[in-house]
């Protein structure tokens, strides 16, 4: 599944997150700027479970060591990200309308899905057996 929104410079990245999340269930995982307690409230009732890192005034709090290490990996995140604005190029600028910037924006996606080879986590089955906070939820 593939989602995306194209949002105005001014929105900050929590607005559009419940309407592109519809749909999914389990654990999404991002960095501090969405640290909120109405998104994850939001999030909850949706079946999303939110995971991110605190911030440095915050209290640590306990995960479990399955979403410890996969919170280290959201560089896998930024990495995909750079491939798209700087490969496949959708932060070019200089679009004469909309229809043009929005085809670009649909042809980088579109060529992005049919990478070869994408950035992953790498986990086999036998490791995901291995992990009891996956076993719990299943």
């Amino acid at each position: 599944m593939l989602a995306f929104c194209i949002t105005l410079g001014n929105v900050h990245d929590r607005q559009p997150l419940p309407e592109l999340t519809q749909g999914l269930t389990g654990k999404l995982f991002g960095d501090r700027g969405y640290l909120s307690l109405p998104l994850f409230r939001i999030l909850w009732d949706q079946g999303l479970q939110l995971i991110t890192q605190v911030r440095r005034n915050m209290h640590n709090k306990l995960l479990p060591l399955f979403d410890k290490l996969v919170l280290r990996k959201r560089a896998i995140i930024e990495t995909i990200n750079d491939q798209l604005k700087n490969i496949q190029q959708v932060e070019h600028t200089r679009h004469r309308s909309v229809v043009n910037a929005m085809v670009n924006v649909l042809a980088a996606l579109t060529a992005y899905t049919y990478q070869p080879r994408k950035p992953s986590l790498n986990l086999s089955q036998n490791n995901l057996n291995l992990l009891p906070s996956l076993n719990k939820q299943n």
